[in-house]
């Protein structure tokens, strides 16, 4: 029996709904915000990265719920968005006030780091347009019920962006298992993004409450501890090393904890420098553990996004009917593959994250 009662593909229009902000990533490349003069523009967000990795590696059908302000800078974040093959049918459109006192659309300054510098994420989002969304402004019976979804995704970052999102977040669960579709949710922790509204106690709140609704959850150490609240003793939080055993742990307490869990996935990562990882991967299913090769000192060009590519592989395997370990692993190549590329999403293709699964090297093609 599968781990994953999943709809047919027939059965649906769409293989993945994600819901989340989408905001235009600037981009300095090799200087410092602070410093530049000039910025290379992605679109981001971590909902959406994993609608768009599903769709330009993997070639699955995607669309993303979310709002933007309609001026010329919403305008372009839709135009990259359909770049990615992402459907836009979803995009709530808000009348913008002509300044943006009252919607806007959010900005993310990153830059990359080097050596012992790490990244440097600084956000732009207050008032936008998506943190404005609220109960019945989408309509998930036409989504679900009509034209039918097989996975819906979303995270702890749009949790994190106003009161109202995460009862819309409720409301999409809700009709999402009414209709049969797995629910999956990532709880991103981004500490900028709670500090103002209650810090981890906020967090714990809000993710305990949503976390009923989950079929897959997906996170790594800090995640689970800042937003479900589950230490584990002698387990290092932040991340400073890879402790498998101990985020095994944390894992049996979250499953025993919330029975609604099927699956778990997490990626697990040592900073050895802003350019140097070690880059793993585990996965929870019908109670047993699988994990993805460990892959040390992986040479990164930009980590962000790593985490949601990851998430896009897993998924990729589990809808195309693939074992939990083949999952993993599928997760864990396109997350390194992703961090070898510059932006959020991912450019890898099919062929790539199977060669890298089989072992392939670096070898010139051609």
């Amino acid at each position: 029996m599968p781990v994953l009662a999943m709809k047919s593909k027939d059965s649906c229009q769409y293989d993945l709904l994600a819901m989340g902000e989408i905001m235009l990533r600037l981009d300095p490349d090799d200087v410092r915000i602070h410093t530049a003069r000039s910025f290379r523009v992605w679109e981001g967000g971590g909902e959406y990265n994993v609608a768009r990795g599903l769709r330009r590696c993997f070639g699955m059908r995607t669309a993303v719920v979310t709002a933007l302000a309609d001026n010329a800078v919403g305008r372009l974040v839709e135009d990259l968005i359909m770049q990615g093959g992402v459907d836009v049918s979803f995009i709530r459109w808000v009348p913008f006030d002509g300044v943006g006192r009252k919607v806007r659309n959010g900005l993310n300054f990153t830059e990359r780091g080097f050596g012992c510098r790490g990244a440097l994420g600084v956000s732009d989002r207050g008032r936008t347009a998506v943190s404005q969304l609220k109960r019945g402004d989408i309509h998930w019976e036409e989504i679900f019920g009509r034209q039918g979804v097989r996975w819906f995704h979303t995270g702890g970052i749009f949790a994190a962006l106003s009161e109202s999102t995460p009862e819309v977040i409720e409301e999409a669960m809700v009709a999402a298992r009414r209709h049969g579709t797995i629910v999956s949710y990532d709880l991103n922790y981004r500490p900028s993004l709670w500090q103002d509204i209650g810090g981890e106690t906020k967090a714990q709140e809000v993710n305990r409450r949503l976390a009923q609704y989950v079929d897959v959850m997906l996170g790594n150490e800090e995640d689970f501890t800042a937003c479900l609240g589950l230490d584990v003793e002698g387990l290092d939080r932040n991340l400073s090393v890879i402790d498998v055993s101990g985020f095994k742990k944390m894992i049996e307490v979250a499953a025993r904890m919330f029975q609604n869990f099927k699956v778990i996935g997490t990626t697990l990562r040592t900073v050895r420098s802003a350019g140097i990882n070690d880059w793993g991967a585990v996965c929870w299913a019908g109670g047993q553990f699988y994990e993805a090769p460990l892959r040390e000192n992986l040479e990164i060009y930009d980590r962000i996004g790593g985490g949601d590519s990851f998430s896009s592989g897993l998924i990729y395997g589990f809808m195309s009917g693939c074992d939990p370990q083949t999952s993993v692993n599928y997760g864990a190549a396109h997350g390194a593959l992703a961090m070898t590329t510059p932006g959020d999403t991912s450019m890898a293709t099919l062929k790539e994250v199977e060669k890298l699964m089989a072992g392939g090297g670096a070898r010139v093609v051609r």
